[in-house]
């Protein structure tokens, strides 16, 4: 394919979408790869997709194998799925939730994440599915953006500790944040000490340059 080769030259859009959520939403040939960007940063493939696998590498693919039910918050392409089903080869309840319904479509079309059969995707608000869901999990990946930005839902008490309520023990929390000043670094500082002893916290910083990762086991 000419677009594949001469991506390690210059990257190669190849579709553009408006999106009233996301701004922007491209697919690009870029180094080889095929990646969907927003308007400043890669929201799956590409950078993201070696973020959230170093992330899952952290945790062990051989434990999240064993694992019956992983909640996505925040799919995107769906990068992290494809690394869950086709690297670890993860056979149990996978579910995607994302609020930009044309970032599925987008998905759909050119990553195929319709054909995944353990995969159940629904369309809705992160902190509205986290208040409304009745089931447990074993594995939560919370990569939820606007862009560059971060909701700040994501670091309120009320949210942390319902996302711990759905955690099964000896589950995993998998979040992905970035950190790009100050106020950033302090955000995160402040999200470590949110985990009293019932939790064993990992923080990995500078992954990918602006990304901060957490790994939180709930060991209790």
């Amino acid at each position: 394919m000419l677009h594949k080769l001469f991506s390690y030259f210059i990257p190669i859009n190849i579709y553009k979408k408006k999106s009233s959520i996301s701004e922007t939403i491209e697919v690009t040939w870029n180094n080889g790869e095929l990646v969907i960007d927003s308007k400043n940063t890669n929201y799956s493939y590409g950078s993201l997709q070696r973020i959230l696998r170093k992330g899952l590498k952290y945790i062990g693919f051989e434990r999240i194998k064993k694992f019956d039910n992983v909640l996505l918050l925040g799919v995107a392409g769906g990068s992290v799925i494809k690394t869950l089903v086709e690297e670890i080869k993860f056979k149990g309840k996978i579910t995607g939730v994302e609020i930009d319904p044309a970032m599925i479509e987008v998905a759909n079309t050119y990553f195929k994440l319709n054909e995944i059969p353990n995969l159940n995707i629904v369309i809705d608000d992160a902190f509205e599915f986290v208040l409304k869901t009745k089931e447990t999990y074993d594995l939560i990946i919370i990569d939820v953006f606007q862009d560059t930005t971060m909701p700040n839902f994501l670091f309120e008490d009320f949210f942390i500790n319902r996302v711990n309520f759905l955690l099964r023990k000896d589950g995993f929390i998998l979040f992905n944040t970035m950190v790009i000043n100050d106020g950033n670094r302090e955000r995160n500082l402040n999200y470590k000490n949110k985990f009293n002893g019932n939790y064993s916290l990992r923080m990995y910083p500078k992954v990918e340059t602006h990304n901060e990762l957490f790994t939180i086991k709930k060991l209790h």
